[in-house]
């Protein structure tokens, strides 16, 4: 199994998000930046190791891409969470970016134990 091109254009929009977030932080909330920095690179990071995965040469390889992916997404989960209940960020934005990063995780995460089922 691959990843869709519909997909990796999912998670780019996803990384996008993320950065779009990152840049409307308050300039001078320096825990808002700190965890803001952070999740910048785990969020950007789930679309990279998509595209990775899309180029695996071998299932094991794909598996491993995509708990790369999964890891990140689950760091990306504990960063907005931080951002929304330490730093007063729940709005809008931050509750899509959640939701998104929930079903990313489910998807990814399905496809992951497919391949893992098939492989035995």
């Amino acid at each position: 199994m691959r990843i869709s091109n519909e997909l990796r254009q999912r998670a780019k929009g996803y990384a996008s998000g993320i950065v779009r977030l990152f840049k409307d932080l308050p300039e001078r909330d320096k825990a808002a930046q700190t965890l803001g920095f952070q999740l910048l690179r785990s969020g950007t990071s789930v679309a990279a190791h998509s595209r990775e995965a899309s180029r695996a040469r071998s299932d094991a390889e794909f598996c491993s891409k995509i708990d790369g992916l999964l890891q990140e997404a689950d760091e990306s989960a504990l960063w907005l969470e931080l951002l929304m209940e330490e730093c007063g960020m729940d709005n809008e934005c931050t509750r899509f970016l959640q939701k998104e990063t929930d079903e990313l995780i489910s998807i990814f995460t399905t496809i992951v134990s497919k391949v893992r089922k098939n492989q035995k």
